[in-house]
């Protein structure tokens, strides 16, 4: 080998030290907004957490009573079920205003093949789920494939099935009693049981239970990516090999079936099966949940258990003033005020990437 050139000399005194680039002096308003980008539920979280506070400071002893804070979730059982589904669905960047009135249509269903029909009360359920994903699958068939905007699709699907609700159950009520003779597995998800003075049910076990499966599907499968990444960019979804059109179908579809889930979990909150439920404000209060909960409506960001500590915000803000004996029109705009707050944090939140 040839001997070391002159100029080759001088690398063995040179510094071998790897180039590092570090932001110093970083402040703790950008610290803050890094944290809060990387973990989405610790803004609901820390806003439960201060609410928990407030109303037991305003209240007493009385608001920490586990009676309380555990009717406080049964409250919310129906409520933190579909804030599940439109999660997945405004996880994607879409929003599904059907999903109310296809829990009241899976439910009614589920009532009259039960009751009126006297099928079998597991194929009656069986029937009411197939209802519920056949209603999700016409919303990802119209916005996947017929390329229609989300909010323009479900706000008429919203329209037809309610419709559909009432022409078909004629807006007869099916009674609590006629339920509990005939079908009383429609009851189930009321059975209750006590953990020391907490009194809890089947619908709030089921809700939890649902989220946490939820949640493992969202971060630790590869569907579950594809999720958020349809959400965040779905052209470049579709440039990394992503079946867009195939995620779409299988959310709205999923979001349905979750609806007619939560359709059977009400029958036992609420007793009776009312077609006139669906004049119930469900689709607010799921979105409610969902953006208090830290979701972001433009897609591709947030953790629904964000959405779970979303709707027992609502939960402890209902609560709360209830027993403070205010005016029922103070949730309200504390509902307002919460909502607005929550979508100007995560603009905020979103800038941390840009």
């Amino acid at each position: 080998m040839s001997q070391i050139q002159e100029f080759e000399k001088v690398l063995s005194g040179s510094d071998t030290s790897v180039a590092a680039f570090e932001e110093h002096g970083k402040s703790f308003v950008k610290r803050a907004q890094h944290f809060l980008h990387s973990t989405p539920a610790a803004v609901p979280l820390i806003v439960l957490v201060l609410s928990i506070i407030i109303f037991g400071i305003a209240i007493g002893s009385r608001f920490f009573s586990s009676y309380t804070l555990t009717l406080i979730l049964q409250q919310i059982a129906i409520v933190g079920i579909l804030g599940a589904a439109q999660t997945l669905v405004i996880l994607t960047a879409g929003i599904d205003l059907s999903i109310g009135v296809i829990m009241v249509i899976s439910a009614v269903i589920m009532g009259n093949c039960a009751i009126t029909y006297g099928m079998p009360t597991i194929l009656a359920v069986l029937l009411g789920l197939a209802a519920g994903a056949a209603c999700g699958l016409l919303n990802g068939l119209l916005v996947a494939y017929m390329k229609l905007p989300p909010f323009i699709v479900t706000l008429g699907t919203w329209n037809i099935v309610m419709a559909t609700n009432f022409i078909y159950s004629a807006n007869e009520t099916i009674r609590d009693a006629d339920v509990d003779a005939q079908a009383p597995l429609l009851h189930f998800f009321a059975l209750s049981f006590r953990v020391g003075s907490a009194v809890l049910t089947a619908g709030v076990i089921a809700m939890v239970l649902l989220v946490m499966l939820l949640w493992y599907v969202l971060n630790h499968t590869a569907w579950g990516r594809h999720v958020y990444a349809v959400g965040d960019d779905p052209e470049a979804a579709k440039l990394s090999g992503i079946q867009t059109k195939k995620v779409l179908m299988a959310v709205y579809t999923l979001a349905g079936l979750i609806a007619a889930f939560a359709a059977w979990v009400s029958i036992g909150r609420n007793g009776s099966i009312s077609p006139s439920a669906a004049v119930t404000d469900y689709n607010l209060q799921a979105i409610t949940a969902t953006v208090i909960g830290g979701i972001s409506l433009f897609g591709g960001r947030g953790s629904i258990l964000g959405t779970l500590f979303g709707a027992m915000i609502v939960g402890v803000v209902s609560m709360g003033l209830n027993m403070l004996g205010a005016d029922p029109q103070w949730k309200v705009l504390l509902t307002g005020v919460l909502i607005i707050g929550a979508v100007a944090i995560d603009q905020w939140i979103r800038k941390v990437s840009v």
